[in-house]
């Protein structure tokens, strides 16, 4: 496999500018295509296998910048598209129904290590370290359709075929929440290890040298695409301000017809009081104990305006 991108090392100082704020990668940083997406040492040995991911008619991917409502759109969409079946959502952790794709990267070989001795070489934790480490391309290959899909990778770093292939949901955000929510994240777990303050974040952030950017060079590539009938472009502040007609929107998208109590009820749902508290939105399996930061914020935040 191969990929038609120019993969470049960002330069000396300022991988060395990155790393000495984030303990999560440990080699460095690279810039990927013209567009020079931020990502790091391990997308050299698997960034051809994202790209060329094996793709399905019945695929339904969330693609998202990070921080942007990604986790509140997967268990919309999930619904949606299983029926409102809630008994198999609660039984079943998000990740499981909806893995992302791409996850593996952000576990460094090291930290790897130090999290299964940190968990005393438990076996639980290895075997669950192990799911977590596989790459998602080939993860995805036993998972049964129709597949849920997330992924943080803009399209140029994705599946060529995958708009013309697959139904895509890309959700946008105000970029100011999008850095203080990404913030928080970045200082919550561990394997990105963020380790200094907000004005850091946001002069990195603007930079485009915080994974995944350019910020906007992602949000342009989908709403180019937006006009595409296997694409629909939301936007988060739009969710906010009326949900029920946002699972509208995706029901139609999906060919999903919903009654007014079924939108009332999922509505009820997904509000952010009852979201934060749902425990099938837990992002770190129960066998892998030292992943996250105490005293930090968690995954699921307000999901409001963000102030520091």
């Amino acid at each position: 496999m191969s990929i038609p991108l120019e993969i470049a090392s960002v330069s000396p100082e300022l991988n060395e500018e990155i790393k000495s704020v984030f303990s999560g990668e440990r080699n460095g940083y690279y810039h990927v295509g013209p567009k020079k997406f931020l990502l790091n040492s391990k997308y050299l040995r698997h960034g051809a296998g994202y790209y060329n991911t094996e793709l399905r008619p019945d695929d339904v991917w969330v693609v998202t910048y990070p921080r942007s409502g990604t986790t509140w759109t997967q268990e919309l969409v999930w619904l949606v598209n299983n029926g409102l079946d809630y008994d198999r959502a609660l039984k079943e952790k998000l990740v499981e129904r909806f893995p992302f794709l791409e996850i593996s990267l952000l576990l460094h070989d090291d930290f790897q290590k130090e999290i299964i001795e940190f968990n005393n070489n438990d076996p639980k934790c290895i075997e669950e370290m192990k799911k977590m480490c596989e790459p998602g391309f080939e993860a995805l290959k036993r998972v049964k359709s129709p597949r849920h899909i997330k992924s943080h990778f803009p399209l140029a770093l994705l599946p060529p075929k995958l708009v013309d292939t697959c139904k895509v949901i890309y959700v946008a955000r105000n970029p100011k929440d999008v850095a203080v929510s990404y913030y928080y994240q970045n200082r919550l777990l561990k394997f990105m290890g963020f380790e200094s303050d907000f004005p850091k974040f946001w002069d990195l952030f603007m930079r485009d040298s915080v994974l995944w950017a350019p910020f906007w060079s992602h949000i342009e590539e989908a709403w180019k695409l937006r006009d595409h009938p296997n694409m629909l472009f939301l936007f988060y502040e739009d969710m906010k301000k009326d949900l029920p007609a946002a699972i509208r929107q995706v029901g139609t998208f999906l060919k999903k017809e919903l009654t007014d109590d079924q939108v009332a009820k999922l509505a009820d749902h997904l509000d952010i009081k009852n979201f934060k508290n749902n425990p099938s939105m837990q992002q770190i399996p129960d066998a892998i104990k030292g992943m996250e930061r105490e005293g930090e914020q968690g995954f699921v935040r307000q999901g409001a305006h963000n102030i520091l």
